[in-house]
């Protein structure tokens, strides 16, 4: 029976993270409280900068997006993920399939770009702090959303296009816990030529533009930090990049060391458990390391706290 395409595979068969049955119920409450936690960290601070006026800011605009993008990241692969630790035979059919890996795709390399807006808008602010309000209009800010967005869609599109082209035969059984390039691509009988074409030259654009970017403002920064006389204002200036910098960290190097690890020999489940990192915990931890280490969200939180309770009280 034919799966679109030409394909004579209809489903697939999820390996897991682990095919060891004593440990398919602890994980799955695991991940169950990390999805929780990403749910009610990325939704709560959606909601508290879409509320707080004084959080109405480019930078908090960037980090609304960077929340809605986690959130929306996260739900891709992580109800699957849970329903599979239950599950004796971990089955997605086809359309599943690529359907999961076109929203993986597009809401991660979407991520990858907010983040760069991220480090020129840091940049702004304290290399221009005079022009920073001119300069970080509503229109660019709009316009860098909006592209960060547009790159997601364009870089999902051509995967998920080449990906369709393929034939997937009799090898049905991917070596990850959702769908990802390099696991399907393996399972094809037909030539992959031309995915692994669009892989180089597509992924690599989507780390060098970004990580080159990040690391001509972060230049930027340093120089004008080290130039700056006072140690309050130095350390200011630090602490305003600090979530920033943790953030950026986490998600790029968890993400080039899942794909190096992932592409060693003999290292495929060693790849698996490292991808966690990048595709689980990263959106748990980023609502956490912009409120805890934030002042002006921590100020919002206990106004915003505060209100309820009076309101419980009345």
């Amino acid at each position: 029976m034919l799966a679109g395409n030409n394909s004579l595979v209809t489903e697939f068969i999820l390996a897991g993270l682990t095919d060891r049955p004593e440990l398919q119920q602890p994980l799955f409450y695991l991940f169950l409280m990390i999805y929780i936690v990403t749910l009610v960290g990325n939704c709560g601070l959606i909601t508290l900068i879409g509320l707080t006026s004084h959080l109405h800011t480019p930078m908090y605009y960037f980090l609304f997006n960077l929340s809605f993008i986690d959130l929306c990241y996260s739900s891709v692969f992580t109800p699957k993920m849970l329903v599979n630790f239950l599950s004796k035979k971990n089955i997605i059919s086809y359309v599943e399939c690529m359907t999961q890996l076109f929203f993986f795709l597009f809401f991660v390399i979407s991520e990858c770009y907010m983040l760069t807006s991220m480090a020129y808008d840091r940049y702004v602010a304290i290399c221009n702090p005079l022009l920073y309000k001119v300069t970080m209009s509503h229109q660019l800010c709009s316009g860098l959303a909006f592209a960060a967005y547009v790159m997601g869609l364009a870089g999902a599109t051509a995967h998920t296009g080449c990906m369709l082209r393929l034939t997937f035969c009799n090898a049905n059984v991917i070596n990850h816990y959702f769908c990802d390039i390099l696991p399907l691509l393996q399972l094809s009988c037909t030539s992959t030529y031309v995915n692994e074409v669009v892989v180089l030259v597509v992924v690599g654009i989507n780390i060098t533009v970004p990580s080159f970017t990040i690391l001509i403002s972060y230049i930027f920064i340093l120089t004008s930090i080290l130039h700056i006389q006072s140690t309050q204002g130095r350390s200011k200036a630090f602490r305003t990049c600090s979530s920033h910098i943790i953030a950026i960290s986490l998600f790029f190097g968890s993400a080039a060391f899942m794909y190096l690890t992932y592409s060693s020999p003999g290292s495929k489940d060693q790849g698996k458990v490292s991808s966690v990192f990048y595709t689980n915990v990263g959106p748990m931890l980023n609502p956490l390391i912009y409120s805890l280490r934030n002042k002006d969200v921590k100020v919002a939180m206990r106004k915003a706290l505060t209100k309820l309770q009076m309101r419980n009280l009345l």
